[in-house]
């Protein structure tokens, strides 16, 4: 029986139908080997268009024509058409087989079979086929075998790479698994002496794609792991078997479609699971900040999540993500944020408990200092990781970048303050000038309009310190806001100005003079200065 689900030619001829025909092969003996698909009895000339490869064909000749030039055609057309091999019945038609149609079988490399004896073709039939659905439930039962160990290594507590290594050793060929823009997972090697080296493999797997403009290396089979995301046609990792030391068979690829649902599973399982457990590293830190864990149980709490900072300052850092992440994000891509920012962090050098807290779309996180004064480098190299990690968990979006706010470095009774204060401060600077991170020290007034976003006095002091210049905005040009933004940012330094908003000076006092107008007041005043300023911070916070 032939290992591909079929059966070869040379076997189809030891079968009690066509052996009880006394088989003579004529030409094509080297082919023996090839795989018959299935059968199929034919008389007419036109067989060839009937078929569709890989069939063992019966016939009497009388398809075959009279002619030398027709029977050459005939013969041509099947072997061209990729058939097994051609079985001929002599009798009535043909005493023995014309030497046109040999020497064409011949060059053609087509196995012809001459038999001598008249034999029942539906016998045949039933018996070639009963043992090429035999070879298939044989060759099912083999590929279930493989999900069974597959099966069995996964309640035995193993993972990807022992479900990999059943998979390698069944294919006596390397196998990978690889994200779906082709990035390597994990590599196992079959077990003996025809192991070869996984990665060098992986590495001259790599040069043959760049060197190829598209399609699947040759001899491979590749199998899509499904769960990657929203869809039914989604792809979370991709399944590459390489035909290095022994040919790739379509039993291995139903082995590997097996193994890919397991690896489905395990895949969603260790996702699901990192996600808990940066969910609860988010717990921990949540429950730290808001009072819930005291300073004296914290470190010990912390110790066992794996936090060993040290006995220097610890640095409180909030991450938070834009609205439009948290509600659209499927499970587990926390779980790949969390990691991805991780590996980022791990360059930082400082010990780092980070966890998530999707609800409110904060990535809170605790840092263990040396000493004080490093922590604005820190804070520079953490914040980078942040993004970095953000980008590759492929979750960053244009025009909406996460905000990284760091606290007050301390022990762990200001640890717990920081964190709530970096937390809060977090949401009151969506919306502000972009920067790596903002120091939460400095945010204290847009963190303290923000508190009183839904308290109507606010919108009140908005309207009444600059509605007039909304009014103005919306109807006329040159918008003055912006104007007055930067004026007061520059503390009423005109030429300074007038440069960043590339317009003369007199330019600037026109203006200057229309908003002094517009709200009747003085710009020059330090009360209306300081009521415009809270004015146009707060303003972000209102309707």
């Amino acid at each position: 029986m032939d290992t591909q689900g079929g059966i070869t030619v040379r076997r189809a001829l030891e079968l009690p139908g066509l052996r009880g025909g006394l088989p003579e092969v004529v030409a094509g003996a080297e082919r023996l080997g090839r795989t018959v698909r299935w059968v199929h009895a034919g008389e007419v000339p036109n067989i060839a268009s009937l078929l569709k490869g890989g069939e063992l064909l019966l016939t009497t000749g009388l398809g075959l024509g009279t002619r030398p030039a027709e029977q050459r055609a005939f013969v041509r057309r099947l072997a061209d058409r990729g058939i097994a091999a051609l079985v001929v019945e002599l009798g009535p038609r043909f005493s023995r087989l014309p030497a046109t149609i040999v020497d064409t079988a011949r060059a053609a490399g087509l196995p012809l079979v001459a038999l001598h004896r008249e034999v029942a073709f539906v016998t045949v039939t039933e018996e070639i086929h009963t043992e090429i659905v035999n070879g298939h439930y044989a060759l099912l039962q083999r590929a279930e075998e493989v999900h069974r160990r597959c099966t069995e290594a996964l309640l035995s507590g193993g993972g990807v790479p022992q479900v990999l290594s059943i998979l390698a050793d069944f294919t006596a060929n390397p196998v990978f698994l690889e994200t779906p823009d082709g990035q390597l997972l994990y590599a196992a090697a079959c077990s003996g002496e025809s192991g070869a080296d996984p990665l060098q493999v992986w590495e001259g797997l790599r040069g043959q794609r760049e060197s190829r403009e598209s399609g699947p290396p040759t001899g491979s089979v590749l199998v899509d792991v499904p769960g990657g995301g929203h869809g039914t046609g989604a792809v979370r990792a991709r399944l590459v078997l390489l035909a290095v030391a022994a040919p790739l068979l379509p039993v291995h690829r139903m082995a590997a479609e097996r193994a890919a649902a397991i690896l489905a599973v395990v895949l969603m399982q260790a996702r699901q699971e990192e996600e808990l457990a940066a969910r609860g590293r988010g717990d921990f830190l949540t429950d730290l900040a808001e009072g819930r864990i005291t300073a004296e149980d914290a470190p010990g709490q912390a110790k066992v999540l794996g936090f060993k900072p040290g006995d220097g300052p610890l640095l409180p850092v909030v991450m938070r993500l834009t609205t439009e992440f948290s509600e659209s994000s499927a499970t587990g891509n926390w779980a790949v944020l969390a990691r991805a920012v991780l590996e980022e962090l791990s360059s930082v050098g400082v010990p780092v408990l980070l966890g998530v807290r999707p609800v409110e779309g904060r990535v809170p996180l605790l840092l263990g200092l040396r000493s004080e004064p490093e922590r604005n480098a820190v804070a520079d190299r953490v914040a980078a990781a942040l993004r970095a990690g953000v980008e590759r968990a492929g979750l960053a979006r244009a025009g909406a970048q996460p905000v990284v706010v760091v606290g007050v470095a301390g022990g762990w009774a200001a640890a717990s303050a920081g964190l709530r204060h970096a937390a809060e401060t977090a949401a009151a600077a969506q919306g502000l000038p972009e920067l790596p991170w903002y120091d939460a020290r400095r945010l204290d007034i847009d963190l303290l309009l923000w508190r009183l976003r839904e308290h109507p006095d606010l919108a009140a002091f908005v309207e009444r310190a600059i509605g007039p210049l909304r009014t103005h905005d919306a109807a006329s040009r040159p918008p003055l806001l912006p104007t007055l933004e930067v004026y007061l940012a520059h503390a009423g330094r005109k030429a300074e100005t007038a440069r960043e908003l590339h317009l003369n000076r007199q330019t600037l006092y026109n203006r200057l003079a229309r908003i002094a107008e517009l709200l009747g007041t003085d710009l020059d005043d330090p009360q209306t200065v300081l009521a415009l300023s809270l004015a146009l911070r707060a303003r972000r916070h209102v309707a």
